[in-house]
């Protein structure tokens, strides 16, 4: 028997979403000295945008099929990973104010406005808490090919909160 027949399925896989155990996430106090990519990219796969696009350097990837590594220190909070990112697996989470998170994610649908109260998700689709939309980056304002939409959320859920739901 091969050995890739002997590797565990990943319970991401298996479940088909991500749970904060299976990713590194920066902490409590190193999200409340300002924003920082949170990358939760599962897969190797021959990918390497936001690498390629960080003005910075800290972003990081063995080669093309590895997994990108970050340097929070040397992350400048800038979201162009997160508009670069074609598998929208990256967010921005700035814990720095003392009114709560805010999370900036990568946006594929009918663009909310800023004030706007929507529903946070999780990774499984599930609300988990009300979020306010502070900043609506459209496609065209974008350095990559994705729009984002940056809402805020009580710290609680600074590593819950991945997507948000439009009220009705």
């Amino acid at each position: 028997m091969s050995a890739a027949r002997n590797e565990k399925i990943p319970d991401w896989l298996v479940n088909g979403y991500l749970k904060q155990k299976d990713l590194q996430s920066p902490s409590q106090e190193e999200l409340a000295k300002g924003a920082l990519a949170v990358i939760e990219c599962p897969q190797r796969i021959p990918c390497n945008p936001c690498s390629e696009n960080c003005p910075v350097g800290a972003i990081t990837m063995d080669d093309i099929n590895g997994f990108p590594e970050i340097d929070y220190d040397s992350c400048i909070g800038c979201s162009v990973c997160v508009e670069n990112c074609p598998g929208l697996a990256i967010f921005m989470v700035d814990c720095s104010s003392k009114e709560g998170c805010e999370i900036t994610i990568p946006y594929e649908f009918h663009l909310s406005k800023v004030g706007e109260e929507v529903e946070g998700l999780n990774r499984k689709g599930e609300k988990v808490t009300k979020a306010e939309v502070t900043k609506v980056k459209t496609k065209e304002q974008s350095s990559g090919d994705t729009s984002t939409v940056t809402v805020k959320v009580p710290e609680e859920y600074a590593h819950e909160v991945r997507n948000i739901r439009r009220i009705q």
